[in-house]
């Protein structure tokens, strides 16, 4: 059946006040972080699909997201981009709903119009976008996790380490599904980690750990981090090893210590920015990575 644009599998699921955890391709994206958070618990909790936009060419310009082409046991296909829709079901507690939403490219107000009528179609109590976004913190220290809440909701928040969101600037039109969802009784809650950006790293497993610990403690969910806590370790260590090569780096990382121990309350608010020279630094690796 059809709810707004998105094509839902019949039958439809009984779900018990759902929660839908949504990330957002490319935007809140960077180093993966979002996509592998949802996978993990894609796996963990055995989602089945559950639906798809209709006609996804409404809403997305595929020369920017590109069809992929692929040929199996002869047969060539194409897999065309598109948002869709995951679920599982819980043997206690809440049943869970998991959003692979691309940005839209057009049609946005439709887009979003969309999504809040599949959360409202199934009863979803809360909605929770995920992602990351590049910012000038060391990988040295624990990664920052900024987000949004209701106000019962942003207390227990702030007690795992989120910090209330301050971003202002360029966003996105499906941050309106976030802004109308209260109106519907649907609670809302971002969780944005901040990963280190002259990492530059497709996957950045420390980011997706920070989530999941946060996702863990929150929902107590029953997920086995270690694997992934070994690997976002050596993925730093390894990233260490190479930026300590660069004389200018250890300097770079002790200012970089600084301003996170600013941020987070436990140094001199004096030092909120970084020397110029250190900047440009960062700049410079910054663009050998886009280049490489």
């Amino acid at each position: 059946m059809k709810i707004g644009a998105f094509q839902i599998d019949e039958p439809m699921p009984d779900l018990n006040k759902p929660h839908a955890f949504a990330i957002l391709r490319p935007w809140i994206n960077v180093g993966s972080v979002g996509s592998l958070t949802l996978s993990t618990l894609s796996h963990r909790f055995k989602a089945q699909p559950l639906g798809r936009l209709a006609r996804p060419g409404n809403f997305i310009d595929f020369t920017r997201y590109r069809p992929v082409v692929r040929i199996e046991d002869s047969e060539r296909s194409i897999a065309i981009p598109n948002s869709y829709i995951d679920f599982a079901k819980q043997t206690k507690g809440n049943d869970l709903l998991f959003l692979h939403l691309l940005e839209p490219h057009m049609f946005g107000e439709t887009y979003v119009e969309s999504v809040l009528k599949v959360l409202k179609a199934f009863n979803v109590e809360r909605y929770c976008l995920m992602g990351s976004m590049h910012d000038v913190v060391p990988h040295t220290k624990p990664l920052i996790v900024s987000g949004t809440a209701n106000d019962k909701l942003s207390e227990q928040l702030y007690k795992l380490g989120v910090n209330p969101s301050s971003y202002e600037g360029p966003g996105t039109i499906a941050t309106l599904i976030a802004q109308e969802a209260p109106k519907f009784n649907i609670e809302i809650m971002s969780l944005i980690v901040h990963i280190p950006q002259y990492a530059q790293l497709d996957e950045d497993h420390a980011g997706q750990l920070r989530l999941l610990e946060i996702l863990c403690s929150l929902y107590d969910f029953q997920i086995d981090l270690e694997s992934i806590r070994r690997t976002a370790e050596k993925q730093y260590e390894n990233l260490s090893k190479e930026m300590y090569k660069e004389p200018q780096f250890e300097q770079a990382i002790t200012h970089l210590e600084e301003l996170y121990e600013a941020r987070v309350g436990k140094a001199d608010d004096e030092k909120t920015h970084l020397p110029p020279d250190i900047e440009k630094f960062l700049h410079e690796i910054d663009k050998d990575f886009q280049q490489n």
